[in-house]
């Protein structure tokens, strides 16, 4: 169908168009603790189409040193169609998608779970993202409550991409304004209950110079802990990179919105955790995962505490298993643990708090230990990744 609409000189009318103050109204986004209900399914708005363009400037921004995410023709040798989309940026664009509907109202991000990437994104695709809620934790009409929900992204074929769960804490309505209601949705929830990963791979004569000689498979052992060199200074530029992912929570770049708040949330905006987790993989990305072929999945993910404009931070990652691939005995797979600090170095980090860097915050109390303000994030991860060539 094509619509033919003539064009004519616009003239002014809002004069005479009379104000009506009872015909305001507030649209609220997100979704507070009781109108989020376990089986509840979301079908989350727009999309997000991945071009090369964007993948590379994603990959840059965060400090990516896998040339997967860098060079096409890299990727390609290594059995992949085209230069793949970082996990980074599938996972973030997939959470962002899911927070007008899910977590604009939510009051902090507690924690990621099981996420699994199960396809390669290639300049191109489009995603888009499904959300349900698992359960609702209801600690009193007084007091936020915590939900946990599962989140899927399919591409342009209806594939699913990466799934995972996460937990957000989130408070009650009470007397605030009704959120906008989400449009039905249009197909089942998607999902893959036993998600099978098949990868495209082959070896990759000649590219070995693009790569540091000490990142392979054969060069990790469980129990060693990288003190990854460089830290990331944050700015202002945090707020425009937290849209440009599509999350829409004002709390990551309205400072009028952050300065309402009570408590340590009030204030400056404060980073958007996943943005964060981008910059600290990709601190140690140059030590850790630059022959890694695929991310299969992290969990036990925490912010344990907000960063803001001015912090510097840092990365360690420790290694905690590897995994020899029956059918693949090119490869191997690396579990690590990811650790984020802020405004001290990685190694003055590593001297002052030693081995209670790398026990999980929330574990300490049981234990007697003091938790650690300058820890800002916990993740255990794993890589699938090359051996040395023979």
């Amino acid at each position: 169908m094509t619509v033919t609409l003539p064009l004519s000189s616009q003239s002014e009318i809002a004069a005479d168009v009379a104000v009506d103050l009872s015909r305001a109204r507030q649209p609220q986004y997100g979704r507070y603790l009781d109108e989020l209900e376990p089986g509840q399914v979301f079908e989350h708005p727009r999309g997000f189409t991945f071009t090369a363009s964007n993948m590379l400037d994603f990959a840059r921004t965060y400090m990516q040193s896998n040339p997967l995410y860098l060079n096409t023709p890299y990727a390609r040798a290594h059995g992949f169609a085209d230069l793949l989309a970082s996990p980074q940026m599938v996972f973030n664009v997939t959470l962002s998608l899911g927070v007008q509907n899910d977590s604009e109202k939510a009051i902090a991000n507690l924690g990621y779970y099981q996420v699994q990437f199960l396809k390669p994104v290639y300049p191109g695709d489009t995603l888009r993202s499904f959300t349900k809620v698992l359960e609702r934790k209801d600690r009193g009409p007084d007091k936020p409550g915590i939900t946990r929900i599962r989140t899927v992204a399919i591409n342009q074929d209806d594939a699913v991409v990466l799934q995972y769960e996460r937990k957000i804490f989130v408070g009650w309505r009470g007397d605030r304004l009704p959120t906008t209601p989400a449009p039905e949705v249009s197909t089942a929830f998607p999902g893959e209950a036993s998600p099978v990963l098949q990868l495209p791979l082959q070896e990759a004569p000649g590219t070995a110079g693009l790569t540091g000689p000490n990142t392979y498979f054969d060069d990790f052992a469980p129990g060693d802990i990288i003190v990854h060199a460089n830290g990331r200074s944050i700015t202002e530029e945090h707020m425009a990179l937290t849209y440009m992912v599509g999350n829409s929570h004002p709390l990551h770049f309205d400072r009028e919105f952050s300065s309402s708040l009570s408590g340590k949330m009030s204030g400056e905006p404060i980073v958007y955790g996943g943005l964060v987790f981008a910059w600290l993989d990709g601190l140690a990305s140059r030590d850790v995962s630059e022959h890694a072929v695929w991310e299969l999945g992290f969990t036990e993910g925490y912010h344990t505490q907000p960063a803001f404009a001015g912090d510097t931070i840092g990365a360690l990652s420790r290694v905690l298993a590897v995994e020899d691939v029956s059918d693949a005995p090119g490869y191997g797979v690396v579990t690590m643990q990811l650790i984020g600090v802020k405004n001290i170095r990685a190694a003055a980090a590593l001297e002052t708090y030693g081995e209670d860097l790398f026990i999980k915050e929330d574990s300490k109390r049981a234990i007697g230990k003091d938790k650690i303000t300058d820890k800002i994030f916990e993740i255990e991860r794993r890589l699938l990744i090359k051996r040395r060539p023979r």
